[in-house]
């Protein structure tokens, strides 16, 4: 008969145990000390479950120095399970495996048709972790997780692509059963925003942050948002959309069917219609880009004013949730301050003036690997007693 009831002491130490594991999962390597403050325990209780976890082989320990005196550095150990990350975009396919010791073993990415299938792309994408895993040296059952992220909002109760996805196609579709089904493991999935915003987070340019926002401007614009460390979803799934912010209610007929929106004035097609005239109909926004730091006119006028378009959203943004830190991801991020400096005048100009002070905006560091790194992330985030971590606190917990 269990005696793991609700408030007893083995409860309690289950419950330590998996903030503890959780903690360091997160952020892939920990001193004691910053495990004891980021989790509210004692200094012993810390110093007792990583003996622990020691002991049963899910962590290791190692000498380090922070601030100038002796530590101890907690990490997982890196054959406590593999992870897998699967980032489908409107022209590409970037899959990872990476262990829980924050160690990307084995990436790849390859170009996607904007009209393949549903179906053609999953089998792409099964066949592309089939050669990861084995070029990683790992079966298929050492796979904790795979964390899978997609261009469009993903409904929460159906967990179905939503109509404002940018592959057409996919509307309607599962993509988190259909793959669990063709590859027999787990699958967590959302959307390219939310694991841009969690692989920044943990990996990029907000660690250590616990509120941010990050802002993806591709062929289409979503935003991923961290509030009190955690993704925020919203109860459907659709937080975060702000591509379709109205700006002008008379403007371009967005693919959402209303006018006007962020996106119409600052997404791929637009800007590359702008400047196709001049450049030619092959014109990608890279190139664009790329002209720009060159000191081509055109672009940079162009990438200004998408800016400035940007600023307005972001300036909304902190008028509501009133975030540290606005990180700028997708293609246009590239432009540096050719497109950061005119976001940061439309803040300073809509924003409440407390909440444009506070704020920081700035490029990602992960750039194209963001969201599969948060892909990485996710599955981590969402681990469970189901896993081989949880199986390690079972096997810990039970250790007379």
């Amino acid at each position: 008969m269990s005696t793991d009831t609700p408030g007893s002491q083995s409860s309690l130490h289950r419950a330590n145990l998996e903030r503890v594991l959780r903690a360091v999962r997160m952020a892939g390597s920990l001193t004691q000390a910053e495990i004891a403050r980021g989790t509210g325990l004692s200094a012993a209780t810390v110093s007792n479950i990583v003996r622990e976890l020691k002991e049963s082989g899910t962590v290791v320990v190692a000498d380090t120095s922070s601030g100038g005196r002796r530590a101890r550095s907690v990490s997982l150990s890196g054959d406590a399970g593999i992870v897998v990350g699967i980032d489908f975009g409107h022209t590409h396919l970037r899959v990872a495996v990476g262990n829980l010791a924050h160690r990307v073993l084995a990436e790849e990415s390859e170009p996607i048709d904007v009209d393949v299938s549903a179906a053609q792309g999953f089998d792409r994408a099964e066949a592309l972790v089939d050669r990861l895993l084995r070029q990683a040296g790992f079966r298929p059952d050492k796979v904790i997780g795979v964390g899978l992220g997609v261009p469009g909002p993903i409904d929460v109760e159906t967990g179905a692509l939503g109509s404002t996805a940018i592959l057409p196609g996919w509307t309607g579709i599962a993509p988190g059963r259909e793959l669990a089904a063709r590859l027999g493991m787990p699958v967590h999935v959302d959307n390219d925003a939310n694991l841009g915003a969690l692989g920044e987070l943990v990996w990029g340019a907000g660690r250590g942050l616990s509120d941010l926002a990050y802002i993806k401007v591709a062929s289409g614009v979503g935003a991923g948002l961290v509030v009190n460390g955690q993704i925020y979803r919203g109860p459907g799934g659709t937080a975060g959309e702000i591509g379709h912010i109205t700006l002008d209610e008379a403007g371009p007929v967005c693919r959402c069917g209303n006018r006007g929106c962020l996106e119409t004035f600052v997404g791929s097609r637009y800007l590359l219609n702008l400047l196709s005239t001049t450049l030619g109909p092959d014109l990608t926004l890279p190139r664009v880009v790329e002209l720009a730091h060159q000191g081509d006119l055109g672009c940079r006028r162009v990438i200004a004013d998408a800016g400035r378009q940007i600023g307005t959203g972001v300036a909304t943004l902190c008028n509501l949730l009133n975030p540290r830190r606005v990180i700028l991801g997708g293609d246009l991020a590239e432009a540096g301050e050719l497109v950061l400096a005119p976001i940061r005048d439309s803040v300073a100009r809509y924003a409440i003036p407390s909440a444009a002070r506070q704020l920081s905006v700035v490029p990602g560091t992960l750039g194209g690997r963001a969201e599969v790194l948060g892909a990485l992330a996710l599955v981590m985030s969402e681990m469970g007693e189901s896993g081989a971590i949880g199986r390690s606190v079972q096997a810990s917990v039970a250790r007379p």
